[in-house]
């Protein structure tokens, strides 16, 4: 059990119950049947950070146990185990549990992420998460790194197609820039070196049709060249990485005679 979060979301018996219980630097059991059946970190998606707006998500833990379940939490840090060598622990509140049937609920476990406590660039990426759940009698289950989501840094994208309007069949070129989120300098910086692809869709229709890829270079520009074949929107699209969001830019028109 992590000993950073007694008594951060439970008061009374439940609270005496849970410091009672053996601390832990690994997965324990201890004095009941409890298991985990699920863990859910903010839908299974991303958690995409900038340099200035707060972050909220949830985790969502489903727990059992034939004593019943009392309460379930969720943790998420980066670093070493939970209580060792740990960088951060994402600041969490206090779980709200609603029963599935007697012996299993599910808790939703809410979170607050502010930038600036985003310390290194290098925390972006892959981090644990942990869950404790304890059941009616005094039992319950602590899992250190039970499974991983992904903290990324927020990313932009721009794109400019000219010259607009241009003749059929004429070449024109399309620029752009591709940054991200800086934790450490808190602004955004060049992606350099980076496979972004450059799709069109003609007037009239829905669907995007990548025409090339092409890199970013040392400062994060992106600069090709297309035939203009009809009317339509040029857009760029960075699919991202473990560590960067995904982003695109809406489409620019060309109108082409």
């Amino acid at each position: 059990m992590r000993s950073i979060a007694i008594g951060a979301a439970l008061s009374g018996a439940l609270a005496l119950a849970v410091a009672s219980a053996p601390t832990a630097q690994a997965d324990e059991s201890w004095g009941g049947d409890t298991t985990i059946t699920s863990v859910t970190v903010n839908g299974g998606k991303p958690i995409v950070v900038g340099i200035s707006n707060t972050v909220t998500f949830s985790a969502s833990v489903t727990a059992t146990d034939p004593d019943g379940i009392e309460t379930a939490r969720v943790f998420v840090w980066h670093g070493g185990p939970a209580e060792e060598d740990t960088d951060m622990t994402v600041p969490f509140g206090r779980p709200t549990c609603t029963a599935v049937d007697a012996e299993t609920k599910t808790c939703v476990v809410p979170f607050t992420l502010d930038p600036r406590d985003l310390q290194k660039n290098s925390w972006a990426g892959q981090w644990k998460v942990g869950v404790d759940a304890f059941d009616k009698g005094n039992g319950g289950i602590s899992l250190d790194a039970y499974k991983y989501t992904n903290i990324q840094r927020y990313s932009k994208l721009s794109v400019n197609a000219s010259p607009e309007p241009v003749a059929k069949g004429k070449t024109i070129t399309v620029t752009g820039k591709l940054t991200r989120a800086n934790w450490e300098t808190h602004d955004y910086r060049g992606y350099t070196n980076q496979p972004v692809k450059l799709q069109f869709r003609k007037a009239g229709t829905d669907t995007y049709t990548t025409v090339k890829t092409v890199y970013t270079n040392s400062t994060g520009n992106l600069k090709t060249t297309a035939t203009a074949a009809s009317d339509g929107y040029w857009r760029y699209y960075f699919s991202g990485t473990s560590t960067t969001a995904t982003v695109k830019t809406a489409g620019d028109y060309v109108d082409v005679r």
